[in-house]
């Protein structure tokens, strides 16, 4: 195999890969071994058919494919190393020589980790912010204690109201005629959640366990499935039940009941310093992002299309698996909420762009601070994470590749590179608005 680098524009460059003519054989007798059980020739038993016979009945372009993507699936990752580059992005391959008997060639055109011109990252201005706790914002947490710990019970003597949770059958309707997707049995809902498309849940307000019901919605004009955008549908409901949480009373007894403290009081003031230590790494954390972000400002860095495309991917699988922990799926959220992949991407995109821009200017820092991290660091880290698994340290490690403890000491060098710009910041007072803003 052999690799040719062509560097294009806005740090892009095109791998052109090729392959010898034996191993590109190689794969066509892979790619025969594949498939011969599923060719049907008259005269020869099914998987029995020489591949010769098949080539000359069908052609050897009948194995191109298979035998392209085994050829492309083993050189690619080795063409990678051999360029030398710091690639960013999956490949856009292209195959441009396919023969039998000949050389097998491909390109692959992928994005190159931008370098960065750094700017002034020592002496950063930054907001001074003063944190305090009050007696609302406890109360508010104490409340949330009660949400968390009430208890699920079923409605008989009332109808639905905001924050229920109701168990029904739907079905959808457009023009009429049922549609695919819109019919579901038992489904637990939480009126107020938002879950489905429009006033859906609003409608059912009001309404009494054993009812059956209509609700008249509209879809987003951008709704996904586009036979669907726009048009209003009515669903057909039945409620089965009704469902409410129940809260516990507030007091020394339910307070002793559900921590180690034995009194309201004593849980009041645990609950005002914790919020006041999360209010105290919020605003470290606020102003680490200003710094980082008038550095961003300062810098020069051009990043190419591929790797924030890449990097809203990761996001949106990010987004996926949150929303799996409350039992949803990515193409049900889609499907209630009308959003699509791209739209997902669209909307993730400046989040994308800042945390690659943040995460390229910190790994300069690093290397021009020449900041190193030990072995030791890097064994604490996984100790920490370990801990959180319920195993030992060397046990963590079987399960992380090179890759992942590369990954480790990257991010290890980041908090280094950040505790290097926050220990050079100056703080200043926030700028009161001017009368003209004000107004």
């Amino acid at each position: 195999m052999s690799v040719q680098v062509e560097n294009l524009e806005k740090n892009m460059a095109k791998l052109t890969i090729t392959v010898s003519a034996d191993k590109f054989e190689k794969a066509m007798q892979e790619a025969y071994k594949k498939q011969k059980s599923r060719i049907n020739i008259p005269g020869f038993r099914k998987g029995k058919v020489p591949r010769a016979m098949i080539e000359k009945v069908y052609g050897p372009e009948v194995f191109y494919d298979d035998a392209a993507n085994i050829v492309i699936n083993e050189e690619y990752p080795q063409a990678m190393d051999e360029s030398g580059l710091e690639i960013v992005s999956r490949p856009d391959i292209e195959v441009t020589q396919i023969e039998k008997g000949s050389e097998f060639i491909f390109t692959a055109e992928i994005a190159v980790r931008p370098d960065v011109i750094l700017g002034e990252y020592k002496g950063v201005t930054v907001t001074k912010k003063e944190v305090s706790v009050t007696d609302e914002e406890v109360d508010a947490e104490l409340e949330k204690t009660r949400n968390m710990h009430a208890r699920t019970v079923d409605v008989t003597d009332r109808p639905v109201q905001d924050k229920d949770t109701v168990i029904i059958d739907f079905e959808g309707f457009v023009d009429g005629k049922p549609f695919e997707g819109g019919k579901g049995e038992n489904h637990s809902l939480e009126i107020g959640s938002h879950s489905f498309i429009d006033n859906f849940e609003e409608q059912l307000i009001g309404k009494n366990a054993g009812d059956e019901t209509e609700v008249n919605v509209t879809f987003p004009e951008e709704y996904h499935a586009k036979e669907l955008a726009g048009k209003p549908a009515l669903f057909k409901v039945t409620i089965h039940s009704i469902k409410a949480k129940e809260v516990p009373e507030l007091n020394d007894e339910f307070i002793s009941d559900i921590s180690e403290f034995e009194t309201l009081d004593e849980y009041r003031e645990d609950a005002k310093q914790k919020l006041l230590k999360h209010k105290e790494d919020a605003a470290k954390g606020a102003k680490e992002d200003e710094a980082i972000q008038k550095i961003i400002d300062a810098s020069q860095m051009d990043i190419p299309e591929p790797m924030i495309d890449m990097q809203c991917e990761n996001m949106i699988q990010e987004f996926e698996g949150r929303i799996s922990q409350q039992g949803l799926t990515l193409e049900q959220y889609m499907k209630f909420s009308g959003a699509t992949v791209e739209r997902m991407k669209e909307q993730m995109r400046p989040e994308a762009v800042q945390r690659i821009q943040s995460s390229l200017v910190l790994e300069k820092i690093a290397k021009t601070e020449n900041i190193v991290v030990s072995e030791e660091e890097i064994n604490e880290q996984i100790e920490k994470m370990a801990s959180m698994y319920g195993m030992t340290g060397e046990k963590m490690k079987e399960f992380l590749s090179e890759e992942d403890q590369e990954g480790i000491e990257r991010n290890l060098s980041v908090e280094k590179a950040v505790e290097i710009i926050m220990e050079h910041t100056v703080e200043q007072e926030p700028q009161e608005e001017s009368s003209e803003e004000q107004a």
